[in-house]
């Protein structure tokens, strides 16, 4: 009976008639769509992986939390973001984390926020599940800013360009040296145009499974697929400047590894060897007395 062509129009039908009603609700009386969005949101962000007919009228509903207003409730429609992009934006960047703080928290919004770009913050456990079908909205593609090479386009100016070209250059023996400390543990060491303020972060990689979605199938007792992260630093940091000043060999791997189990934690990972980092933590307090 389901695959009858008739309950196939009826369901295409009462489909779209739904979404038209969502629709008028949520543009004539938005507190009423809010709460509608509490009780349903989460079911209605399985839509454009669910119903791809239906994508676009789907994404027109979704909300999110984001960085304009830096509150956990999910308010801000896509429409609403691309009416506060920056002029040559391209792109609707976006965050995911385990919780609303470690989103709002992230390292790598640094940047963004420096330049006043609005970010997405993402935190419900089907986010990056719909992230992996939501590819683009209005010709506006949506971009994760931990993953892959953040390319800021327009909105970085040549002089930063430049001052960015000039730093790789400058400090490229340091990710030699960084490089050859962590060894498989990272995919790549570079320069980084993300952070502001914090030393290093992870990012990974542009087709990798995110660590939301790893943690989730870990937990359910599946094997998540192998990957390496890459680990970006911010050369101007006080904690890099000491690391590149660094000459013993033993004191420079044992900084390392405290930039990279930083970054590790920051993005809400877990120390493979809890112990190991506490000795070398300690070991840099005692060098400091």
């Amino acid at each position: 009976l389901q695959q009858d062509p008739a309950i196939d129009s009826m369901r295409t039908g009462l489909t779209r008639r739904v979404l038209d009603l969502l629709a008028k609700l949520a543009k004539d009386e938005p507190e009423k769509y809010a709460t509608f969005w509490k009780e349903f949101g989460t079911v209605l962000k399985e839509g454009p992986a669910e119903d791809h007919a239906n994508r676009d009228r789907i994404a027109k509903l979704l909300r999110f939390a984001s960085t304009h207003t830096d509150q956990e409730e999910q308010n801000v429609s896509l429409d609403d973001y691309i009416a506060r992009m920056k002029p040559g934006q391209t792109s609707i960047y976006y965050v995911i984390a385990d919780t609303f703080s470690a989103a709002k928290s992230s390292p790598h919004l640094e940047m963004l926020r420096k330049k006043g770009i609005e970010v997405l913050l993402l935190s419900d456990r089907v986010d990056e599940w719909l992230m992996e079908h939501l590819r683009e909205y209005e010709g506006k593609s949506l971009k994760n800013v931990a993953r892959g090479e953040l390319d800021l386009g327009a909105i970085q100016t040549d002089e930063e360009k430049k001052a960015q070209e000039s730093l790789s250059k400058e400090h490229a023996q340091l990710v030699e040296r960084i490089k050859k400390v962590l060894g498989e543990r990272v995919s790549d060491v570079r320069i980084t145009v993300r952070l502001a303020d914090s030393p290093a972060c992870l990012v990974i990689g542009e087709h990798d499974m995110g660590a939301q979605m790893r943690r989730i199938l870990e937990a359910a007792g599946q094997k998540a697929p192998a990957t390496k992260p890459a680990l970006e630093i911010n050369p101007t940091h006080p904690l890099l400047e000491r690391l590149a000043a660094t000459s013993d060999d033993a004191s420079f791997a044992d900084l390392t590894m405290l930039v990279f189990e930083q970054a590790t934690l920051a993005e809400g990972g877990q120390l493979p060897e809890p112990a190991a980092f506490v000795q070398r933590l300690n070991r840099l307090l005692l060098s400091m007395r």
